[in-house]
């Protein structure tokens, strides 16, 4: 039957485009075809843009279809008072203006439906439409309300509305139903993904998208390059935002992974140097509590065991507009947050130290390759811990089923020969939901490494390419699953890797970490981000399965040196190295003698910088860790990040951010040679046994006099003991420098 209105097309349109929300049509269809309504009251709640309207005009064309008197009010276009809601009814039933609308839907004995849409603006009625109107309907009455916000206290604490009320928590399309939508609007197949990940379901951002592409079709969509989207929807998430204090509050708490009081008090303390005039106006608008609060009580933030989080959405458009709006102060957020995990990291153990970890790591949840590395989840369930006698049974199991038989004898052996090392998840039944397993090199016999074609191949190229000096290990992280998933992403997979980062930043000596992996490739932008180098000389092969091997040398690049990596890779910083060395000159791994012969050429000629350029200590690990603090210091002293903070909070301009330099030029790296030196040298100087070796090593090189005979006239010593301190000297600042750069 063609048709002969618009309004007939646009109701097609709206039909043809609507996808997904089976379930809660199937209820709203059985609700209204039942002989007795099961529930008089169905609450729709979410988020804005979530598809509230375009659910309650599916409902209403359900009723239509089965000829079902309903009406539709949308609450944003009366006044929220009893009269205006009363007019509005009467108005939508088309009744004689004697007739009083409750009167007539008093007396109906027909099933009927009423819609009220946007129910968040008339809150006020809510008392009102709760103890006054709903009462008096017919009891064939079916009552729908659809409004950002969850039913009120008193709906869910009176025992009579409970059982007669109905609750809908709307969320997004699933990412099937996304690409049916996507399908429909002719939207390019190969944009999916990249759509899909920004929107992660919501419809509004779907239909948004939709329409950029309907616009232009030759596109590659990205959410920097559509402001107009985001803007659109921050509008629906956020209505009104009272002060710059609570736009900060709510950016910080799209930043990190949870929001608690004290991390936003950590991320929006009152910055340093500030006016007293300053304080008392920060003060006054940085009442955290209530920030917290306000947070916690916006639709689309959720509540969760250890913190407030927003909806995936939100947070990509919350975080989206800011790096548009003010890049400065999102960096400025991130290294607050980044300094709090920090100082947490080393207040935590156990499974809170895990949870501080992946706040930690999702600092970096913006770059591509981390995010889809990850669950990001509020927490899995899952427990940590050790290895007990009745897991082993379990454990094999799972390497056999996803390695083989020949590779669960190899995990026999281990298990056997260093239980200590293996950690095991377990889900709530305390069953091992996965396991990593990690073996120390340097403790293994020659016996145990030759019955491992992993691990001796890991061992092999140690003596190859970066030999363990004394009190140095190595470690291959060698068996690592998830019970149900392998090693592909998934709950067990995040936390296993969060326990890597842990066990290289507690165990001491570490020298270097072998990782492989079934399908290397598949981890290969996360892992080189990371810093971990893919090394096929360490690759093997068990059972006829390939093995892709990633290592680290933690004495070229330490776990201190590595966290500064990452922190100028988290805002999208390029970096390659912490010093820019170029890759012809990476950092030195020295033997003990090696690192002796080079102090001593330090020492000899600590006053001639040119001569120290060629010197092999400028590119030691201790020399560029030195240097990176030094240079962390000068931008501190020169440009304040807690000032461009208080900035944004007084006037709400972009704040002045900084970037981080790292180990620089040659003649610099020389200067932080000279300062570790001679840091070395002064030490000395707090044990009185050393201190006779203090004077003889600064009046030779430091300090020096003209030749060694007059610098031991000067110390008022015998030529031959002179010699003898000075020889004592050099050698303990060289062991004092050495045990710096292993550990």
């Amino acid at each position: 039957m063609p048709m002969t209105s618009l309004f007939q097309r646009l109701s097609a349109e709206r039909n043809r485009r609507f996808v997904g929300r089976g379930r809660e049509l199937e209820l709203f269809l059985h609700t209204i075809a039942s002989r007795e309504l099961p529930f008089h009251i169905l609450q729709v709640c979410g988020p804005g843009g979530v598809g509230k309207t375009s659910l309650m005009k599916q409902f209403l064309r359900f009723c239509e279809r089965s000829k079902i008197p309903a009406i539709y009010v949308e609450a944003r276009n009366i006044e929220a008072a009893p009269e205006s809601f009363i007019s509005t009814l009467h108005s939508l039933m088309e009744l004689n203006e004697s007739d009083s609308p409750l009167h007539v839907l008093a007396q109906r004995q027909e099933r009927n439906v009423i819609l009220i849409d946007t129910y968040e603006a008339i809150t006020q009625l809510d008392e009102w439409l709760r103890e006054v109107f709903l009462p008096h309907l017919s009891v064939n009455t079916l009552i729908v309300i659809a409004g950002r916000n969850p039913p009120s206290s008193p709906w869910c604490s009176d025992p009579g509305w409970q059982a007669l009320m109905h609750t809908l928590s709307l969320r997004n399309l699933t990412p099937e139903e996304s690409q049916t939508y996507l399908t429909i609007r002719d939207i390019p197949t190969t944009q999916h993904q990249a759509i899909l990940d920004f929107t992660h379901g919501h419809p509004l951002a779907l239909s948004l998208v939709a329409e950029v592409f309907a616009q232009a079709k030759e596109i590659s969509f990205q959410a920097e390059s559509a402001p107009n989207v985001v803007k659109t929807l921050l509008e629906r998430f956020v209505k009104e935002v009272p002060t710059p204090a609570h736009r900060m509050a709510l950016e910080a708490c799209a930043v990190v992974r949870l929001t608690t009081e004290a991390s936003l008090n950590q991320i929006l303390a009152v910055p340093e140097n500030t006016s007293a005039s300053e304080i008392q106006f920060l003060g006054e608008i940085l009442d955290v509590h209530d920030l917290f609060e306000w947070l916690r009580g916006l639709s689309f933030i959720e509540s969760g065991q250890w913190g407030l989080f927003p909806h995936d959405l939100a947070r990509e458009v919350l975080i989206a507009d800011l790096r548009w709006r003010n890049p400065e102060f999102y960096t400025e957020l991130h290294h607050r947050a980044r300094q709090y995990y920090t100082k947490r990291l080393g207040q935590t153990q156990g499974a809170e130290k895990h949870r501080v970890l992946l706040d930690y790591i999702f600092l970096h949840r913006d770059n591509s390759d981390i995010r889809s590395c990850f669950t990001w989840g509020e927490q899995s369930g899952l427990l940590i811990d050790s290895l007990r006698e009745t897991d082993t049974t379990a454990l094999l199991l799972m390497v056999a089923q996803y390695e083989g038989e020949e590779s669960a004898k190899i995990a026999a052996h281990w298990l056997q020969r260093q239980p200590q090392n293996v950690v095991v998840f377990r889900d709530s039944h305390s069953e091992p939901a996965g396991f990593a397993m990690m073996v120390a090199l340097h403790t293994a016999t020659v016996e145990d490494l030759t019955a491992d074609p992993g691990a001796i191949a890991s061992w092999q190229y140690l003596q190859t390419h970066a030999a363990l000096r004394k009190s140095e290990g190595a470690t291959i992280f060698r068996f690592w699953m998830a019970r149900d998933t392998y090693q592909v992403v998934s709950p067990t997979q995040s936390l296993i890797f969060i326990n890597f980062v842990q066990y290289f930043q507690k165990t001491p000596g570490l020298a270097y970490t072998f990782l492989p992996c079934a399908q290397a490739d598949t981890w290969a932008a996360m892992l080189n981000y990371f810093d971990l180098v893919r090394l096929p000389e360490a690759d093997f092969t068990v059972g006829g399965r390939y093995y892709g091997v990633y290592g680290h040398d933690w004495r070229i690049v330490s776990p201190t040196t590595w966290q500064e990596i990452l922190a100028q890779k988290e805002v999208g910083t390029a970096v390659e190295s912490v010093d820019q060395t170029p890759a012809s000159e990476p950092l030195l791994v020295f033997s003990q003698p090696e690192f002796v012969e080079a102090v001593q050429n330090v020492l000899r000629n600590f006053n001639r910088p040119d001569a120290l350029q060629n010197n092999p200590l400028v590119r030691s690990r201790s020399v560029c860790e030195v240097h990176s603090r030094l240079m962390s210091e000068q931008v501190a002293t020169k440009a304040s990040m807690s000032q461009s903070l208080k900035e944004t909070l007084l006037s709400e301009k972009s704040p002045s951010g900084h970037l981080r330099d790292s180990c620089g030029r040659q003649s610099q790296r020389v200067k932080a040679l000279q300062h570790l030196v001679k840091q070395a040298v002064e030490s000395l100087q707090s044990s009185p046994r050393d201190e006779k070796l203090y004077r003889a090593v600064y009046r030779t090189y430091l300090n020096p006099a003209p030749t060694q005979e007059q610098a031991a006239e000067l110390l008022d010593l015998p030529f031959s003991t002179y010699r003898r301190h000075l020889k004592a000297g050099v050698m303990r600042v060289a062991d004092i420098l050495w045990r710096r750069e292993i550990n």
